[in-house]
């Protein structure tokens, strides 16, 4: 075959485009062009065709395999095929027409939990305020006049920037700023007249979503929110990959950067500034929660030690950045307090362009990172007198157990499952998932489904996984090693089918195209494992202090995934091993409310750093019981 210039033809979401393909030297996967061309996909396993999930349909035309050189063209005339866009390229032989099937698209409406219950009595003490001062007190320098700032506001202690040494007064009152450093305060700016809204972010950065609030530091109130995928998706679906990819590649780590950065954190920023509508304000404090892998590529820190054995992370501790080392930029960029003395650039541990500073919250490890140690105290774990758990289900799933003086801490690798990453009909939350599935048995096998958002649906989330599993195994559908079992659920035949090199498969539903949505033998056994991973982890820590699940006072369920599951399915499917309903609590998401309480009240910010520094690290792989236990969770 010889390649010529050929026209590739997309269809959309209601929309076609048209673009002239010129056939590269070396394969340049579907997706990439696709990406220039407006049309990123889901690029969950970075593009090493693991999953399904940057499927399209080929309706036209020839692809060639990047690697094998295989070609696919539709099977019949008007019958399409599904191809992996990571895995073909266009031959450059004939035109080639696609179809980009919803679920496939990155560009869906994500479904991102910004939601979270405080337990935990709320005071007011923000990383970052203002203090009133006469003009004597000023005047007597610097220091005294840190002295008298400190002795207003309660706070120990407060230090001066060395820049402000001799400034003198000039009017009755003077404002000074006063902002937390980790261990104390510093006295860091002065101003005749104070700022009248200054504001706050508060991040939560997820291996998958991004969640991110405005806040009126001087209410507490929350003025905006905005949501949106970590654009690092494209690039690798889990935090082992990322790591893998800055250890092999070292110009990835910018990449990386960027993509949560630039491409993530400021359009966000710019969406809650659009929505809040407030000309007079100013970002002055962010506050940054997230797990250790996220922490440090959003720092631009190399993570590639948290890879491999002992998993040593560069930094756990609460650290200080600043805005334009980031790229990250605070709208209104350039803004000045009115009559301020701004800090010059170089002038120490507080220089900073614009007067905004980002506290990095507190890890504990290298897999239990501040989004952990944020949500310990904003669920009120930290204070309750236990015995108690918190589990957040994710790509990585968290647990934390609480007993009397001691907190133990694990990650699991659950994998991406639950976010219906490898599954043949599996899309993260967002409109078009199946979110819950219901089976009834009278008069014969019926299935009812929840969908989100108002249009057809295009394929399942990990809320509907569960039901999956838990209504199936209630009902007996699903026998214990996770296999269908018709015989026992009359009129559930006519919903099976086999599929090649997934086995028995059930349809749930029909998507855009006539396109079955199924559950097939081949994605329970995965969510079997991601589900048995989660269970063992829970089931060891109990185990280390002598504890059964009737003993656990409150498991606290956090995490986007928690917010919307079954809990009933949940504990049917063996997820929360032994448990009832009632000792469950749904708080959401939990990391972003630690990382709002911490912006509010520094006293909280020391909470994470302390229960950090205090956590015992359980190392599962370590646990001679693990394995058996992990074993033993695998049914149903």
């Amino acid at each position: 075959m010889t390649a010529r210039a050929v026209h590739l033809d997309i269809q959309a979401a209601g929309q076609r485009h048209s673009v002239l393909y010129h056939a590269a030297k070396k394969p340049v996967p579907l997706t990439e062009t696709l990406r220039r061309e407006g049309f990123p996909l889901n690029t969950r396993c970075g593009q090493r065709g693991l999953c399904q999930a940057c499927q399209v349909e080929l309706l036209a035309g020839t692809l060639i395999h990047n690697v094998t050189g295989a070609t696919r063209t539709p099977a019949h005339p008007g019958e399409p095929a599904v191809v992996q866009a990571c895995q073909y390229h266009p031959a450059g032989v004939d035109d080639v027409v696609l179809r980009i099937p919803p679920r496939s698209a990155l560009a869906y409406e994500p479904q991102v939990v910004s939601d979270f219950r405080i337990n935990v009595p709320q005071a007011h003490d923000p990383l970052w305020q203002q203090a009133r001062l006469t003009n004597a007190q000023w005047a007597s320098g610097a220091e005294l006049a840190a002295l008298a700032a400190a002795q207003l506001h309660k706070i120990r202690p407060v230090h001066a920037a060395d820049h402000l040494a001799g400034s003198a007064g000039r009017a009755a009152s003077i404002w000074v700023t006063l902002e937390f450093q980790t261990d104390h305060w510093r006295l860091t700016g002065v101003t005749d007249q104070p700022l009248k809204r200054p504001l706050g972010v508060a991040i939560d950065i997820g291996t998958t979503t991004v969640a991110t609030l405005l806040v009126d530091l001087n209410d507490g109130r929350v003025l905006a929110r905005a949501t949106d995928f970590n654009r690092q998706m494209h690039l690798g679906d889990d935090v082992l990959t990322r790591i893998n990819l800055c250890g092999n590649h070292p110009e990835m780590l910018r990449q990386l950067q960027r993509a949560v950065v630039a491409e993530t954190i400021n359009p966000l920023l710019v969406s809650l500034w659009e929505q809040a509508a407030v000309p007079e304000g100013r970002v002055v404090v962010v506050t940054v929660a997230a797990n250790t892998t996220m922490l440090h590529l959003f720092a631009g820190v190399d993570p590639s030690s948290l890879g491999v054995a002992p998993f040593t992370a560069p930094f756990l501790e609460h650290r200080l950045v600043w805005p334009q080392e980031l790229g990250l930029v605070l709208p209104p960029a350039a803004a000045d307090r009115p009559g301020a003395d701004a800090l010059p650039a170089g002038a120490g541990a507080t220089a900073h362009s614009n007067g905004s500073v980002i506290h990095l919250l507190a890890s504990a490890a290298a897999y239990v990172g501040a989004d952990l140690t944020a949500g310990i105290v904003a669920s009120g774990l930290v204070y309750d007198d236990g015995p108690s758990l918190l589990v957040d289900v994710g790509t990585n799933g968290e647990i934390i157990l609480k007993h009397g003086a001691r907190i133990l801490g694990c990650a699991t690798a659950a994998g991406p499952a639950f976010e219906g990453s490898r599954l043949l009909s599996g899309m993260r939350a967002g409109a078009g998932a199946i979110s819950h599935l219901r089976f009834g048995l009278e008069p014969a096998f019926t299935l009812h489904r929840e969908v989100i958002g108002a249009g057809p649906p295009v394929g399942l989330c990990g809320s509907a996984y569960i039901d999956m599993l838990g209504q199936g195994r209630q009902v007996g559908l699903l026998n214990a090693a996770g296999r269908f079992a018709p015989a026992c659920c009359p009129g559930a035949q006519e919903h099976l089918s086999t599929v090649d090199g997934y086995g028995r498969a059930l349809r749930v539903g029909w998507a855009p195209g006539k396109q079955p949505l199924l559950v097939s033998e081949n994605d329970i056994a995965t969510l079997l494992q991601a589900k048995a991973a989660i269970a063992a982890g829970i089931t060891i820590l109990l185990q280390r202090l002598g504890l059964k699940a009737a003993a656990i006072h409150r498991l606290y369920l956090a995490g986007g995934f928690g917010m919307h599951v079954n809990v009933e399915n949940a504990i049917i499917a063996g997820l929360l091993p032994g448990f009832n309903p009632r000792q469950i609590q749904v708080v959401g998401n939990t990391s972003l409310g630690g990382a709002y309480l911490a912006m509010l009240e520094a006293a909280v910010a020391v909470e994470i750093a302390q229960t950090a520094r205090r956590m015992e690290i359980i190392e599962l792989n370590l646990d001679p019981h693990f394995e058996s236990c992990y074993i033993d969770q695998l049914s149903l």
